[in-house]
This record gives structure tokens, C-alpha cells and sequence, in this order.
């Protein structure tokens, strides 16, 4: 990943506003691109988006994906040269609650970017997120591949492996004849972690409200197993995985597992034992007996054809994620410029370094004094 590569180019991000479309966005201005969104408002009230001040800095057209129409006439008027579409419904038990919505938006939505790239033309290559959830799930032990089959038993991991179907029938039937369409690749990442993430039904949000507000957290399911990895493993992922279309397509295309070290695929109740520690000030879990949808019990990637082909490979494990994160919502909640705060933790992370430890909520608030 290069600065001069990505210094000044045209970059177009659906889901802008949301929690991972939002840490992708500011890590492309860090690099200098001229990045715009195309996105609902912000999903959550508070949120990264606002939290970071990002509207600042990134021109956004507040829309729906499902408005075809509106999807390509933006695209068209902004020309960009690489597009990443992140904007989804996101969760798993909001997605049983309201499956039109979520196939609409997930697959149909998807179908939509990848209509408005035809129609638009001029995008050179195009990194479109799906998920881990996308595969069909066995409960094994070792991680899943890109080659394993795609399926699923509930309507969020469905619509996902929907959008993976829709990308190949674009590919195949459009974008590969007389090179004429985008290079394309999909991504599937794991469970992702980090500050700015208010998302209902997400152990991290949900440890941030009830330790910020005195309450105990609450979990539904402490022996389930994922693949935690802290946000900015993925995005970088994706922005190595763009740049490689741009210049080698034909090494790039197809799909990708972005995922933590198999050792970081750990049970809630390990997650929520480091959040307690990290939090302090008497903040503690408690599990609770919920009998609510199918959740899969055991879910873990192999990256392994990342790091041989992209040279990809996560740099912060689970045990400094963790507190890193919640450094951040504790900087947050105490006032602190949250925009320096956020770049200072892209830039030790572009290191490969922890600084977070030495980069204080104290001394951000005050950075916010002088700002």
C-alpha cells in the first residue's frame, strides 16, 4: 500500500456513514484520496461518522442504494476510478426480524452497485464487502477457505452469499468481455472490533452502553467462538487488495478472506473478560439465558491466500485490540477530539506499533482545547 498510488485518485465508498465503511474512509483520506460516500444517514446515534467530524472531509450524497436511478447519476457525475461498497443491513438478528429489507438492501443493493458501474463506466476496479457469515457453516474446527461452498441457514448470511453469486454473474456475463467493466474482487472478513461501532446486538457496543452507564454487560452466548480482529486489519486488507486490481488484475480478482491469526478466534466470555479489564472501574459481565434465533456456535477464516498472495497479515492481535478499542470509547465519552484521536491510532497502527497506551484521553481532550 502506497501513498503515491492512492495521493489525489478518485475513490467511491457505499456505507460510508457506518462503522467499517467509516474507518475505511479515513484511511483513505489519510493517503491523500479523494474519496466520496454514498450512504443513509449515520445508522446509530452516536456514531463514527460523527464522532470523527468525517462529513468534514468527505462529500456525501445521502441516499439509498436500492434508488438505482440516484446510484448511477452520482457515480457518473463524480467518475470515480475505484469503487468499495460496503453499505448493508449488517446484523444477523435484525436481518430475521426484517428479511425483505435485508435481501433487498444486501442483494439487491448489491446488484445495483454493480449495475451502476456498468452503466457508469470508467470504474478501473472494484472491492465489494460481504462476510465471513457467507459460507456454509459445519461448526469446524479450522477456518474457512475461499474455495468452500457458500450457503447458510439464516436470512443475513444468505443475502450475503447472494451478493457473492450476483458479483460472479456480473463478472462473467459483463464486466470480462473485451476487458471492459471493473476488476473485481469480494471480500469476507471477520468479526471486527474497534472504537465507533454503536450497532445494536454487538458485544462491544453493547459492553461500551452498559459499562459507560454503570450495568452490567449482558451475553446471550459466552462459549460461541469468532474471529475478532481489530477494523483496520480488513481495511487495509481491502486497500492492498484495490491497488493490486488496479495494477495486476488478473492476481486480484475473485475472493478473499481477511481474518484474524486462528489463535484470535476466542470465545465471547475471553472478549468480554478483556473488556472488564480494559474498562475497569467496576465494569463486569453476566450471561443470560436467551432463547432467540440460530447463531452459529463456532465460525473461523484462513487468510492463508492473502498473506501468500497479497503479503497481507493482521499486525494487532486480540490482546491489544482490545484495549485499544476500548481507549478509544473511553477518549469519546471523555470529550476528546476524536478526529486526532482516530488518526493518531491509523498512524501507529501504518507503523505497526501499540501507541495507544501512550496517547491519552486526557491529552486528546485537551488537543480538542486548542483545536
Amino acid at each position: 500500500m502506497t501513498s503515491s498510488f492512492w495521493n489525489g485518485r478518485r475513490v467511491f465508498v457505499t456505507g460510508h456513514t457506518g462503522f467499517m465503511g467509516g474507518w475505511l474512509s479515513e484511511r483513505l483520506v489519510f493517503l491523500g484520496a479523494q474519496v466520496t460516500g454514498y450512504a443513509l444517514p449515520a445508522p446509530t446515534e452516536p456514531s463514527f461518522f460523527e464522532a470523527t467530524s468525517l462529513w468534514q472531509r468527505v462529500p456525501t450524497a445521502t441516499a439509498d442504494i436500492r434508488d438505482l436511478e440516484r446510484l448511477t447519476a452520482i457515480m457518473a457525475s463524480t467518475r470515480p476510478e475505484i469503487v468499495f461498497h460496503l453499505a448493508a443491513q449488517p446484523l444477523v438478528r435484525q436481518a430475521y426480524a426484517a428479511p425483505i429489507e435485508t435481501f433487498s438492501t444486501n442483494t439487491m443493493g448489491t446488484v445495483n452497485v454493480l449495475e451502476a458501474m456498468r452503466r457508469a463506466g470508467g470504474v478501473a476496479a472494484s472491492v465489494i464487502v460481504t462476510t465471513d457469515k457467507v459460507y456454509e457453516n459445519h461448526e469446524w474446527s479450522w477456518g474457512y477457505r475461499e474455495s468452500d461452498p457458500l450457503g447458510g441457514r439464516e436470512p443475513y448470511g444468505v443475502s450475503k452469499a447472494c451478493a457473492e453469486l450476483a458479483v460472479e454473474a456480473y463478472v462473467r456475463s459483463y464486466f470480462l468481455k473485451d476487458r471492459a467493466g471493473p476488476a473485481m474482487a469480494t471480500v469476507r472478513a471477520g468479526n471486527i472490533i474497534g472504537g465507533g461501532d454503536w450497532a445494536a446486538d454487538r458485544l462491544i457496543p453493547d459492553a461500551v452502553r452498559a459499562f459507560s452507564e454503570g450495568r452490567p454487560l449482558l451475553i446471550r452466548n459466552p462459549d460461541a467462538v469468532r474471529p475478532w480482529q481489530h477494523v483496520l486489519e480488513p481495511v487495509t486488507g481491502m486497500i492492498t487488495l484495490a491497488e493490486r486490481l488496479v495494477e495486476t488484475p488478473d492476481s486480484a480478482a475473485g475472493s478473499w478472506n481477511f481474518g484474524p491469526e486462528e489463535s484470535d478466534s476466542r470465545t465471547v466470555s475471553w472478549v468480554a473478560d478483556k473488556l472488564v479489564d480494559a474498562w475497569g472501574q467496576g465494569a463486569h459481565w453476566t450471561s443470560i439465558d436467551d432463547r432467540g434465533p440460530h447463531e452459529a456456535k463456532f465460525l473461523t477464516l484462513s487468510s492463508a491466500k492473502a498473506k501468500a498472495e497479497l503479503g497481507w497479515r493482521p499486525l494487532w492481535r486480540a490482546e491489544e485490540a482490545i484495549p485499544l478499542t476500548a481507549e478509544w470509547y473511553r477518549a469519546f465519552y471523555e470529550g476528546a477530539n476524536m478526529t486526532t484521536f482516530t488518526e493518531h491510532q491509523i498512524s501507529s497502527f501504518v507503523k505497526g506499533k501499540n501507541r495507544g497506551k501512550q496517547y491519552s484521553a486526557k491529552a486528546a481532550v485537551q488537543s480538542r482545547a486548542v483545536a
